[in-house]
């Protein structure tokens, strides 16, 4: 079992979904905050703004989720400082 854990949830990824499934650590854009902010430029367009002239936005809001049950069974000790850092810790 440890050498399974050790050759496919020892990664970082982009997503939380990921960490859900078993991933150790993900750290990425807040993908509500992404859809959220997409809402408002479609209302933008239909209200008659032309898409050329709407600004490039990039995410500013980033999720922190961490496996604590997928460190332990690796062995490693995540420090309490990047525990409470996290937006979410899957105990």
């Amino acid at each position: 079992m440890r050498s399974r854990l050790w050759r496919t949830s020892w990664s970082i990824y982009g997503g939380a979904e990921y960490v859900d499934a078993g991933g150790l650590l993900a750290y990425g854009p807040s993908y509500p905050e992404l859809f959220r902010r997409a809402a408002i430029y479609v209302d933008k367009i239909l209200k008659g703004a032309n898409p050329a002239d709407l600004p490039i936005e990039q995410p500013n809001t980033f999720e922190l989720v961490i496996n604590a049950n997928t460190a332990r069974a690796l062995g490693l000790v995540i420090p309490p400082s990047i525990l409470a850092r996290a937006n979410r810790v899957i105990q």
